[in-house]
């Protein structure tokens, strides 16, 4: 595979044409990206994954639950989950848009 650039205008738009709150931009067999976007006062539905996952919040407001543990998120909280666990983003008071890493590829 050769050298990729991606303009988070272009991955926004693209997000805006498919129509769903999530959308994959790149795909390699060791890892995927997306942006996810979730408006205030949404629920996450999203259900435990095989992969790792690393969240970048790039705008908004809300918080996180992993398990048992919450804490606030806004533009640049960064984080880790590891494969298998329950977690969401809950409370969100203002839109979020989230870049999202998985690693391996999300299956």
């Amino acid at each position: 595979m050769s050298f990729q650039a991606f303009e988070r205008d272009e991955i926004e738009a693209a997000h805006a044409r498919a129509g769903r709150l999530y959308h994959e931009f790149l795909r390699v067999p060791a890892m995927s990206v997306g942006l996810y976007r979730l408006p205030a006062g949404a629920t996450d539905s999203q259900k435990p994954h095989e992969q790792d996952e690393l969240y970048l919040v790039l705008e908004g407001r809300g918080a996180f639950v992993v398990g048992e543990e919450r804490r606030p998120v806004t533009a640049g909280s960064l984080l880790f989950v590891p494969r298998r666990a329950e977690h969401r983003f809950v409370d969100i008071e203002e839109d979020l848009s989230i870049l999202v890493v998985f690693a391996p590829a999300e299956g």
